[in-house]
């Protein structure tokens, strides 16, 4: 083909294509690029029949919004109440939502649509917060309200974006952990919530802090409920009801179990356990060269069994002396595991270690033997011999190096290649330390008074360090006493005052079925600042149980 010919015959063809493209193109909506970004939901600007509608009788309810915008987890956030037995269907034109209600509606009755957090615009899902529409099928429009706020009971910190949930007394049992409350609202920022046009009667009210997802219904015990103090009889508006956010008392015990990748057994009771004990009782024989160890807390069990050749396992967990559960385990006969016996120790992250401490390590495995002469501590470049090597009887996986430290000296603990035999046998690899010992005067004492507001309460008293560990839990005491905290290093610390109802020493959770409220907790605000070498005197007064 002649070379004009190819290309009059080249625009023919690519002329048209072109002129399509650019049609679809300019049909194709984007995102706009650039300039602030949208922080503001949707607006509802038109209701139709309008908002707070009496007598109402219309099959649909339009609501018209400012924005495009998009729905979210819908049929799990727009709730109905009184709930229908045939649920209504949205449908989304344009800027609008139309609702179509299926069910009879009841006569007199007040309704109230709760959107929850469904709607957000297109762009950054901005959400609608708290929108409801109500009507009424007779002349009245129910105007009782109820408002309060949230608190987590352990931090008393007020805790956003909980679900509010409200049941009347005779849904409460039918519905409460089985399926979404007919009534709910969403604690603001502040941790503050409201719910209104609710009619006159007995209603109970919980709070629900969800660990991801959102179905509002109580069927995960990790999950932080917060429960009534008493049934509401509502009658007038009420106001600065206060629900407490805590870990529920399980009803059943249950506990968790697996196999680690070394062989040993890890068992998760979901709760803890008070005095806890273990017994193996299939086979019998392995009992006697088990290792347990529980937790301080005792919620966590790890059981070393000597001899792995067996297919199945049973223990029984004793609680105070008396049989709690029966746990069985299997794994095959064959099969193998990987064993690295490690070590942490107490020197901390600034390589040094208090002069009036122990060197002291912490092995990932109970230790069987360990041999003196292939461990080797050195001052500088001299090899120690006057150290004190021990292990701990009462935990097998601790072991310390006790010695007269010197303030200016550097020194290396050094391991050889099986120095130290685990409880499967494993030997221990090539480790090294190098550490220095840190300055008295970087330390001080704090020297606390504290004062209770009722001596015929008993109080607990927890001391922790910037990093909100636990350094130091007081038994529980009833009269103004001193408490002294030695040897702490610069920085903030806090303190949290358990009100021990029960005399146990610990803080008890509270019971959804028994309606058992948690133990109360005060949280002091303010840090207590320390100082290297500079001692602090404080007062501490602890408020009377309730005192916001």
């Amino acid at each position: 083909m002649p070379l004009n010919k190819k290309l009059s015959f080249f625009r023919k063809i690519t002329l048209p294509i072109l002129g399509i493209l650019t049609i679809f193109g300019c049909a194709v909506q984007q995102k706009p690029h650039g300039g602030p970004k949208d922080v503001t939901p949707p607006k509802l600007l038109k209701a139709t029949p309008a908002n707070q509608t009496h007598n109402f009788s219309s099959k649909t309810i339009r609501l018209d919004f400012d924005e495009l915008f998009k729905v979210n987890n819908f049929y799990q956030e727009v709730t109905i109440s009184p709930t229908q037995d045939k649920p209504p269907t949205y449908k989304i034109s344009q800027k609008s939502l139309i609702i179509t209600l299926h069910d009879t509606l009841k006569k007199n009755t007040t309704y109230v649509v709760n959107f929850g957090k469904a709607i957000g615009d297109l762009t950054e899902n901005n959400l609608v917060k708290n929108l409801t529409y109500v009507f009424s099928t007779g002349s009245h429009i129910d105007s009782l309200s109820l408002s309060g706020s949230v608190t987590n009971v352990q931090t008393q910190a007020r805790e956003k974006d909980v679900t509010v949930m409200l049941f009347s007394l005779k849904e409460d049992s039918l519905l409460f952990g089985k399926k979404k409350p007919p009534i709910f609202t969403t604690t603001d920022t502040s941790g503050n919530w409201t719910l209104g046009n609710l009619h006159e009667g007995s209603y109970k009210l919980y709070a629900l802090k969800e660990n991801s997802g959102g179905d509002k219904i109580y069927n995960n015990e990790s999950e932080l409920i917060g429960i009534p103090g008493k049934v509401i009889n509502l009658q007038t508006d009420s106001s600065n009801i206060k629900l407490k956010l805590f870990k529920a008392q399980p009803d059943k015990f249950r506990a968790e179990k697996r196999f680690e990748s070394d062989g040993h057994i890890i068992i998760l009771p979901n709760r803890p356990i008070e005095k806890p004990s273990l017994r193996i009782i299939y086979p019998e024989v392995q009992n006697a060269e088990k290792i347990v160890e529980f937790s301080r807390t005792n919620d966590t069990a790890q059981l070393y069994v000597k001899n792995m050749a067996f297919d199945s396992l049973r223990v029984v967990l004793f609680e105070n002396g008396k049989p709690l559960d029966t746990l069985a385990f299997k794994k095959g006969l064959k099969e193998t595991y990987t064993r690295n016996l490690a070590f942490l120790s107490n020197v901390d992250i600034r390589r040094l270690l208090k002069q009036t401490d122990d060197l002291r390590f912490t092995a990932n495995s109970p230790i069987s033997a360990f041999d003196p002469s292939l461990i080797t501590l050195m001052e500088d470049s001299t090899v120690l011999t006057n150290y004190t090597l021990k292990q701990d009887t009462a935990n097998l996986k601790k072991f310390s190096i006790s010695y007269k430290w010197k303030l200016n000296a550097g020194y290396t603990i050094s391991f050889k290649v099986g120095a130290f035999t685990g409880y499967f046998g494993e030997k221990s690899k090539v480790y090294q330390n190098r550490f220095k010992i840190d300055k008295p005067e970087n330390y001080s004492q704090l020297n606390m008074t504290v004062m209770v507001p009722d001596t015929n309460r008993y109080y607990i008293l927890e001391f922790y360090n910037e990093q909100n560990t636990l350094l130091q839990r007081t038994p529980p005491f009833i009269y103004n006493q001193p408490i002294t905290f030695k040897s702490l290093l610069a920085g903030k610390y806090h303190i949290k005052v358990i009100y021990d109802d029960n005399k146990n020493g610990r803080w008890d959770s509270g019971n959804i079925k028994a309606m058992r409220q948690p133990e109360n907790i005060w949280v002091r605000t303010e840090p207590i600042p320390m100082r290297g070498n500079f001692d602090n005197d404080i007062t501490i007064e602890i408020p009377p149980e309730g005192t916001p």
